[in-house]
């Protein structure tokens, strides 16, 4: 067991492939691209809104679809249940994202530059910690959205969970929900390191057993 720990810790403490640290900076423009798509949308069809209705949660903003005017059309619905407004104040959650998105991409340039492979796993951790908080959050906001419902609306409905992933019918509303373009580059970007330590270990253990066949 001491060996093998002794052995994962010399590990860590190789230093990066210089083709996996310039592959490690580009995977940063993934991150960068996140900005500029939503990371989350929200899709509501219904016989009076034959063309649907859009939200779009960005990682620092809430935007809607038809010009923004979906976001105003959707909160008046909400209202008529009792549920808060779904707009940037409600989603302070989103205050910390543009953070740790810059810093991800500040430490895995940091890494790709004098790092080494034991600073690849700390990014990685930090990047599957951020997105499993990430969608926590969303699942508790929305949770809280769809059950804190004010009594004196002009329409009662049950308590209900809106959907986060798939289809739902909700009264007379079929939402679909799903991650957006900007999830989708943080994936290609969680994926691309998490390849680039197995390639790393893969070849570290070959090394390891050629030099234990010498």
């Amino acid at each position: 067991m001491s060996n093998a720990m002794d052995a994962f810790y010399r590990f860590l403490d190789e230093p990066i492939f210089p083709w996996a640290r310039v592959v490690l900076a580009l995977l940063t423009i993934f991150v960068g691209l996140s900005f500029t798509a939503p990371m989350w949308h929200i899709n509501m069809q219904a016989p009076q809104y034959p063309e649907g209705l859009d939200l779009y949660i960005y990682s620092y903003k809430v935007d809607g679809g038809n010009d923004g005017n979906d976001v105003q059309e959707i909160n008046v619905l909400n209202h008529y249940i009792g549920m808060a407004p779904l707009d940037r104040a409600a989603l302070t959650d989103l205050d910390w994202i543009p953070f740790l998105f810059m810093a991800m991409i500040i430490l895995a340039l940091r890494t790709a530059v004098i790092g080494k492979v034991g600073s690849m796993l700390d990014l990685l951790v930090m990047t599957t910690y951020a997105g499993i908080f990430g969608f926590g959050r969303l699942y508790f906001k929305l949770y809280t959205f769809g059950h804190n419902l004010d009594p004196r609306a002009p329409v009662t409905v049950e308590p209900f969970m809106p959907v986060m992933l798939g289809k739902k019918q909700i009264a007379n509303f079929l939402t679909e929900a799903g991650p957006g373009l900007g999830t989708w580059y943080i994936a290609i970007f969680a994926t691309g390191l998490t390849l680039l330590l197995l390639i790393h270990l893969i070849i570290g253990r070959k090394r390891h057993v050629g030099v234990k066949g010498d």
